[in-house]
């Protein structure tokens, strides 16, 4: 039985290029798992194995590895930056325990970063921060550390303080210890010496370590009573103070370096083992019934409690599916029989591994707290549980956005179609976000996502891995329509034939609902006029009616209906006739109700060097975009914009012509809004075409 207060399960997270990826390489390096460091930029990162991450020197999928550091095992996930595969991020956060959010010193808290914060405090991680590449120009420690503060409200805990700066940085000092690190010029991770702090920063030192040890002492009133009579609390005592606030999310312990020239890396793991939390020390995972209700039960981490798994990521590779499984409570041994019971089929445990990126090592038995992955499993998806086939219970499971861009593709010969359906099919299971839909009319396949990038990659993925060559369309926005007046209204369905005939009256009121909320339905009806078990076959055909709006075939959003008054026949009234006459009504009423098309807007952020601002506001304003602020940087100047995601398509090309290669954006759904009077024009005259044509 291995103690599980030994046990680390963390994830990186950060912006794109903030050099995720490369710390991850130089822990496994501390830790004695790869000898040889692969970088990055050479295409040869252990974590990026994927052609596609090594070609674009970017985290695509989140990799997972196991070490040791001082005695203790850490479970790191290495997640993605880009803002198309923040759904990797999310469900990574969903099952670790702690994190380390990586933040660049030159360009400090990115728009990316804000989002990755958001889910990891939806999530209650906790985390240490780490301001990577100081030796970068413009890299500014201290200014990530207030714009952490501002921009992300949180509160950091500086830790360490830096010796130097860009091409100067030496090493760090420990405020705790009041030494400081100094590391070599020969780039070995391992040659550092531990000195005095040096003389000119010695007030500076003091000054920080008396913030620390004040933030660190409110978690415990009897020591700060004895601080401030004067007595100096014991380095243990201060960190486990840490700690507990660290727990507690009341603060961030805060470490700087530069993964790439392999300074400060050990200070960080450190913080990792002595201030993140061990899988007992977080709040239980709650359990749910069939609907998504709390049950009141949680899956304590206990290996001696029933079986409680989560499986947060599937992954197809040269051995087979595997499954990376999360355990909470139990304990998995290879040859047992295990429910799903989002399934309620139950499957048998054949191979387990430890993964370390894609190398593999088998094992025989896991337990609460491990991370492992499964192979060869059937019919599991992402954020289904596995539990004791005795003891069934659901875990609380994960919740995806919806995709906002969609192309057309088709394979180009016979061949191709009949492997395009199983590729696919995996992709969708190792993605959620990513979602394939046949269009019943064109019979075309429509693939769904988050973005450009994304749809990119997976074609890629299609062409390379599955040897699958296909044709792309252009891409769709994914509009949606409602309604701006109010409507009263009747209809009736009556159908006489041979026997038993339909009849359905209702009256009722259509009127635009509050944004975002979709569908609403209720009955005044009184008297009896409508049976009150025909209501619900009302607003069936109703709610099934708006999937198709009456502009251009696209879902109808924020719509009230209110069911009045109507009519009924003892012999021929029936819930169908109601559903009928409900579809009737939806298709005589919704014309007269002011439809109106909405398209989805998309919060847009474009950093840019400043000879270029003037260029990219004009741009995005002939982009229909509406810019909201303007942040000027020590590097360059952040735009942010709200942007038509129909005006946006190719927008990473003309932003690089543009900036001469130096602008970057990243952008992510904000809300929908109506379309303008012409491009609304364009979209249905297309539609109809389309119609048309089939």
């Amino acid at each position: 039985m291995t103690d599980l207060s030994h046990y680390r399960n963390i994830g990186i997270f950060a912006h794109v290029d903030a050099g995720k990826t490369t710390t991850t390489e130089r822990i496994l390096k501390l830790t004695g798992k790869i000898h040889k460091i692969g970088e990055v930029h050479d295409g040869a990162a252990t974590t990026d194995f994927m052609e596609q991450e090594q070609e674009r020197g970017i985290t695509i999928q989140s990799a997972a590895t196991t070490c040791e550091w001082n005695g203790h095992r850490l479970n790191i996930i290495d997640t993605p930056g880009h803002v198309d595969f923040t759904i990797e991020v999310y469900r990574s956060l969903k099952v670790l325990d702690g994190g380390v959010g990586v933040f660049c010193a030159s360009g400090g808290v990115e728009p990316q970063s804000e989002t990755n914060w958001r889910y990891a405090n939806e999530s209650e991680v906790a985390r240490i921060i780490y301001v990577n590449k100081l030796d970068r120009v413009g890299a500014d420690f201290y200014r990530v550390v207030k714009q952490v503060e501002d921009v992300l409200g949180a509160n950091p805990l500086v830790m360490v303080l830096p010796i130097g700066v860009e091409d100067n940085l030496k090493g760090m000092v420990d405020l705790l210890t009041r030494k400081a690190w100094i590391w070599d010029d020969s780039g070995d991770p391992m040659k550092y010496t531990i000195e005095d702090v040096p003389a000119d920063m010695v007030d500076q030192v003091e000054e920080w370590r008396e913030k620390l040890v004040e933030t660190a002492l409110e978690q415990d009133d009897d020591l700060m009573e004895a601080y401030l009579e004067g007595e100096e609390p014991s380095i243990e005592d201060l960190k486990r103070c840490i700690r507990k606030g660290t727990i507690a999310l009341d603060f961030f312990p805060t470490y700087c370096g530069s993964s790439f020239k392999n300074k400060g890396v050990q200070l960080v793991l450190d913080a990792v083992v002595d201030y993140l939390p061990s899988p007992t020390e977080v709040k239980p995972q709650p359990e749910v019934d069939m609907e998504g209700n709390e049950t009141g039960e949680f899956a304590i981490v206990d290996p001696d409690r029933p079986l409680r798994a989560l499986a947060f990521k599937i992954m197809d590779d040269r051995f087979g599916a595997l499954t990376f499984v999360r355990i909470y409570s139990g304990r998995i041994n290879k040859g047992d029989t295990v429910l799903n019971s989002f399934t309620g089929k139950t499957e048998r445990i054949g191979r387990m591994v430890i993964m370390h990126a894609d190398d593999r090592e088998e094992i025989d038995s896991a337990q609460a707290g491990d991370i492992i992955a499964i192979v060869g499993m059937k019919n599991v998806q992402t954020g289904h549980t596995l539990c004791d086939p005795k003891s069934p219970a659901t875990l609380e499971p994960m919740v995806f956005p919806d995709p906002v861009i969609s192309i057309a593709i088709a394979p180009k010969d016979k061949a191709g179609s009949e492997k395009l359906g199983i590729a696919l099919n995996k992709m969708v299971q190792e993605d959620p976000s990513f979602r394939v839909e046949t269009d019943e009319e064109s019979g075309e396949t429509i693939m769904k996502g988050m973005g450009e990038l994304h749809l990119d990659i997976k074609v890629d993925i299609l062409r390379r891995t599955h040897g699958i060559d296909v044709e792309v369309g252009k891409p769709q926005v994914a509009y949606r329509e409602t309604i701006t007046q109010r409507v009263e209204d009747s209809y009736t369905h009556k159908k006489q034939t041979g026997g038993s005939g339909q009849f359905a009256k209702i009256d009722y009121v259509i009127e635009p609902g509050e944004t975002n909320s979709g569908f609403e339905f209720e009955s005044t009806v009184t008297g009896g006029n409508v049976p009150r078990e025909f209501w619900p076959a009302v607003e069936k055909g109703f709610r099934t009616s708006m999937e198709e709006g009456v502009l251009a075939g696209f879902p109808l959003l924020d719509v009230k209906v209110t069911l009045t008054d109507g009519g009924f026949h003892a012999v021929d009234s029936s819930a169908v006739a109601y559903e009928i006459a409900a579809k009737g009504a939806y298709r005589q009423s919704i014309p007269k109700a002011g439809p109106q098309l909405l398209e989805p807007i998309m919060k847009v952020d474009v950093f840019t060097p400043e000879d270029h601002v003037g260029d990219v506001i004009g741009d995005l304003n002939r982009r229909r975009g509406m810019i909201k602020a303007q942040e000027a940087g020590p590097t360059g100047v952040r735009v942010k914009a709200d942007a038509p995601l129909s005006e946006m398509f190719g927008y990473i090309g003309d932003l690089r012509t543009m900036t001469s290669g130096r602008g970057q954006f990243s952008m992510e759904f904000s809300h929908y809004a109506p379309c303008p009077a012409n491009v609304a024009e364009q979209v249905i005259k297309e539609a109809k075409e389309r119609k048309e044509n089939l």
